[in-house]
């Protein structure tokens, strides 16, 4: 059994407390480990696989996932989704913590508590992802500090974020602008709220249900197919069955050294007769 799979089973969790502040007061109560103890344990972990060491690293540094998520919180997600997340970078820590760098768990974790809770983050903050490369993603995290501090940037703050993370001006105003943006459902009922505005669906046209534009479209649509079988029976039959099994079937189509070889003559030639089949049918529609 793996450290992730071991300690997750054993982990306390908001629904099964009951409530994040239930969670948060369990986490507080586990004691917090001296040096001496966490490199013993780690040891004990590396050396000799020792599950339980771990559990124990895990556990006594749940309280610090629960610190970093809250400087998450304006993202309008859940805190306890929030700690989950950061749960399992703190147990990917763990799992590659070396006691004999001489610093401690806490510090090490920090990185990959950070990372996980950053994908969340990316995955759930919008529908349409706002931020792609490593480069967009950074630039996403401080933009969305410094936002919390200023209103739009000025040219001034815009140059000094852009030098400041090596992008360009340009991707720092799209990124402003995409983290000013909100998705807003097609279809969003709000029946306790009369001042709330309407849903796009509520004004927005739907061009295809119209009548006179959906006959317009079928009789086009019949007028094309009519020219077509016209087209087709002006053919002399080769031409109609290379053009057939060439353009009109979807299941089985052809290539045209098959068809040379159907017919006795070279590949060249099956090419242009149907060059000539195609020019004669595009005489007929233009006309």
């Amino acid at each position: 059994m793996s450290v992730n799979a071991l300690v997750a089973n054993n982990l306390p969790i908001p629904s099964a407390l009951g409530s994040l502040d239930a969670y948060i007061g369990a986490v507080n109560r586990i004691p917090v480990l001296t040096a001496e103890e966490e490199q013993s344990l780690a040891r004990r972990f590396r050396d000799e696989e020792d599950l339980d060491a771990a559990k124990q690293l895990v556990l006594s540094h749940l309280r610090f996932v629960v610190h970093v998520a809250r400087g998450y919180q304006g993202y309008g997600l859940g805190m306890g989704d929030l700690v989950q997340e950061g749960n399992i970078g703190l147990m990917k820590a763990v799992k590659r913590f070396d006691p004999d760098q001489g610093v401690r768990l806490v510090s090490f974790a920090v990185h990959w508590v950070r990372a996980e809770m950053h994908e969340f983050i990316l995955r759930n903050w919008r529908i349409v992802k706002v931020a792609t490369t490593k480069a967009q993603r950074k630039l996403f995290f401080n933009l969305r500090r410094a936002k919390k501090r200023l209103g739009w940037l000025n040219a001034e703050e815009v140059r000094a974020v852009a030098k400041d993370l090596n992008v360009s001006e340009r991707e720092v105003r799209e990124m402003e602008s995409r983290l000013s943006g909100r998705d807003v459902g097609f279809d969003l009922g709000n029946d306790d709220n009369d001042d709330a505005p309407p849903a796009p669906s509520a004004y927005l046209i739907d061009q295809g249900a119209d009548p006179s534009l959906t006959y317009a479209r079928e009789d086009h649509e019949d007028n094309q197919l009519e020219l077509l079988r016209e087209g087709l029976a002006e053919l002399d039959p080769r031409s109609r069955d290379i053009v057939r099994r060439r353009w009109l079937d979807d299941d089985n189509k052809v290539t045209l050294q098959e068809l040379a070889d159907e017919y006795g003559v070279s590949a060249e030639r099956i090419r242009q007769i149907e060059a000539a089949a195609m020019k004669k049918m595009r005489a007929l529609f233009s006309a």
